[in-house]
C-alpha cells in the first residue's frame, strides 16, 4: 500500500463563532510514506488541520475555509475510497468509542471497508496486542479508563491499515510504559504498511524516534519551521521553547517556598471506590489536606479517576467512606460529600473531569466560567471581575465570546479549570489537570494551581501521568496499582 500525498495552499478556516481563524495561509507538502510531528502552542490549530485531513471538519459548527487543502489530488471530505482511507484518533478518548464491547469497536472501521470477516477478526486481535490492550473482546468499553480506551481507539485506527494515520495527542492520557508502547505500535504499522503519518503532540521527546519531520505551525497563520527534526530543534530552540513548545533538554523550573500543610478537609476510611459495585483498587486510607497537593498516579485502569470522583462527592464509594471534616464542611450537618446538595459541593469541593467538554454548560466561554457564580446568585460586579481575571490569567481572553466546543483541547482543558477556580472552593480534585498544554501555558496553569495551595491553603488532588507535575505538585504521592 502506499501512504497519502498532502497538499495545503493558502488554506485556512474558521469556526462559525470566531472572529479569527484557527488555521490561515498555510501552504505544505507532505509526500506518501512521510512520518510528521506537528508542533505549536495551544490553539495554534492544529487539531483543526487533523480534522480537516481527515474529512471531518463542520459538521454542527459550521465555518468559512479559504485556498487549498487535498489528499492524493482530492478535497478530504470527498474521499472515500478504501486504499485511501484516513485514520483518526481524537484527543478526546470518549470520544473516539463507538461500540459498547471492546472487540466491535476495533472492528467497526474495518467493517464499514468491507474487509472480510476472518480478516476482520485477526486485525483486531492484532492490533489489540499492538497498543498492549490485553482484555477480553466483549470487556464494555464503558468499564475503560481514559488511557484504555486511548489505546482502543488507536486499535481501531491501525486495524484499518489506512493510507493516512491522524494522530491528535495519542498518548496524553497514558502511563510512561504505555506511551512507549504505542509510539512503538504506531510506528511500526506505518513502516509495515508506508502510510504516511502526521501525529500532534506536545511533548517533542516522546515522538522524536518514530518521525522523519517536524512542523511548526505559526499561530494566526503558516508555518515557523519545516524540516529534520534535529535541524529545526537546533536552529529553532530558543524560538520554540518561546512559543510553548516542549525542546528536550529544557526542563520546567517552577520553585515552590516552605511549605506546611493545614488540617484534613477530606478523609477517606478504607475506601475501595469503583462502578456498578465493583471496586478497582484496594481499600485506601486517605487524607486530603489544606494547603498541600496530592498527586494521584499510577497506571492506566490503576483506579485514579474513579478514585478522585469518589473524594470528589460525586460517585458512591463501593467500601468504606469518605467524609469532610468540619474545617470544610462549615454550617453543611452531613459529614459525607456524597450527600451533599449541588451548592454545598460547588463551594466547598470542585472537579475537572478527565474529558473537559462533558462539564460545558454555556454558549460563551466568558459566561462558562461565571456559571457558578451566577447560580450562587453573586453580584454582576463580582462575577464580571473573577471571570476577567481568570480570563486573562489562563490566557482565554481572546477566546471570551467564542464557543467552548470550537476551542482546542489544550484551551477546553484550562477552561474547564477556570469554572472550578472561579466559586474558590477549598478542595480542588483534577484530573490531567495539563492535559493538550503547551510549555508556556502549562507553566501558567501549573504556576497558578501552586499559588492556590501555597498562599490560600486550598488542597488540590490532583491525577496525573505527567511527571512534572508529580515533581512540583507532587506534597505527597499516591500510587495505585503498584506492587
Amino acid at each position: 500500500m502506499t501512504g497519502s500525498r498532502i497538499r495545503a495552499r493558502g488554506w485556512g478556516w474558521r469556526h462559525a463563532s470566531r472572529d479569527a481563524p484557527a488555521v490561515a495561509g498555510l501552504d505544505l507538502d507532505i509526500e506518501p510514506g512521510e512520518r510528521v510531528l506537528l508542533l505549536g502552542p495551544s490553539g495554534a490549530g492544529k487539531s483543526t488541520l487533523l480534522a480537516a485531513l481527515a474529512g471531518v471538519l463542520g459538521g454542527d459548527d459550521e465555518g468559512d475555509e479559504t485556498g487549498e487543502l487535498s489528499v492524493d489530488g482530492a478535497h478530504p471530505a470527498t474521499r472515500h475510497s478504501a486504499p485511501h482511507t484516513a485514520g483518526l484518533v481524537l484527543q478526546d478518548p470518549q470520544a473516539n468509542t463507538i461500540m459498547s464491547r471492546i472487540g466491535d469497536d476495533v472492528a467497526f472501521g474495518c467493517e464499514n471497508l468491507g474487509v472480510p470477516r476472518d480478516e476482520i477478526w485477526v486485525r483486531v486481535r492484532a492490533a489489540l496486542d499492538a497498543v498492549g490492550l490485553d482484555l477480553p473482546l466483549d470487556r464494555s468499553t464503558e468499564a475503560l479508563s481514559g488511557g484504555q480506551r486511548q489505546r482502543l481507539a488507536l486499535a481501531g485506527v491501525l486495524a484499518m491499515r489506512p493510507g493516512l494515520i491522524l494522530l491528535d495527542e495519542p498518548t496524553a492520557n497514558l502511563d510512561p510504559d504505555g506511551v512507549v508502547e504505542v509510539r512503538d505500535a504506531v510506528a511500526r504499522v506505518a513502516a509495515e504498511t508506508g502510510a504516511t503519518l502526521v501525529v500532534v503532540e506536545h511533548r517533542v521527546e516522546t515522538w522524536l524516534p518514530a518521525v522523519d519531520r517536524v512542523v511548526v505551525l505559526e499561530p494566526g497563520g503558516g508555518a515557523a519551521a519545516d524540516g529534520a527534526p534535529a535541524a529545526v530543534l537546533d536552529a529553532h530552540r530558543d524560538e520554540l521553547a518561546a512559543h510553548g513548545v516542549w525542546v528536550p533538554g529544557l526542563p520546567v523550573d517552577l520553585p515552590r517556598g516552605r511549605r506546611s500543610p493545614g488540617d484534613a478537609l477530606l478523609v477517606a476510611d478504607a475506601v475501595r471506590s469503583g462502578r456498578g459495585g465493583e471496586p478497582v483498587h484496594a481499600a485506601l486510607d486517605v487524607e486530603v489536606r489544606a494547603g498541600e497537593s496530592l498527586v494521584v498516579t499510577g497506571p492506566n485502569g490503576a483506579g485514579k479517576s474513579t478514585l478522585a470522583l469518589t473524594l470528589a462527592g460525586l460517585l458512591p464509594p463501593v467500601a468504606g467512606g469518605v467524609r469532610a471534616t468540619a474545617a470544610l464542611r462549615g454550617d453543611v450537618a452531613t459529614e459525607a460529600p456524597i450527600r451533599w446538595r449541588p451548592k454545598q459541593l460547588a463551594t466547598r469541593i470542585g472537579t475537572v473531569f478527565q474529558q473537559p467538554e462533558h462539564q460545558f454548560v454555556a454558549a460563551r466561554v466568558r459566561d462558562e466560567i461565571g456559571a457558578g457564580l451566577r447560580a450562587l446568585r453573586l453580584p454582576q460586579p463580582e462575577i464580571d471581575a473573577t471571570v476577567g481575571g481568570l480570563l486573562a490569567a489562563l490566557r482565554l481572553d481572546a477566546l471570551a465570546d467564542a464557543n467552548p466546543f470550537t476551542l482546542s483541547g489544550g484551551e477546553q482543558r484550562r477552561l474547564s479549570v477556570a469554572t472550578v477556580l472561579a466559586p474558590a472552593p477549598r478542595v480542588m480534585v483534577l484530573d490531567e489537570p495539563t492535559f493538550g498544554q503547551d510549555r508556556r501555558t502549562w507553566q501558567e496553569l501549573v504556576r497558578l494551581i501552586a499559588s492556590l495551595v501555597d498562599d490560600r491553603g486550598c488542597a488540590v488532588v490532583a491525577v496525573t501521568h505527567d511527571a512534572d507535575v508529580e515533581r512540583v505538585l507532587g506534597d505527597r504521592i499516591l500510587r495505585l496499582g503498584e506492587p
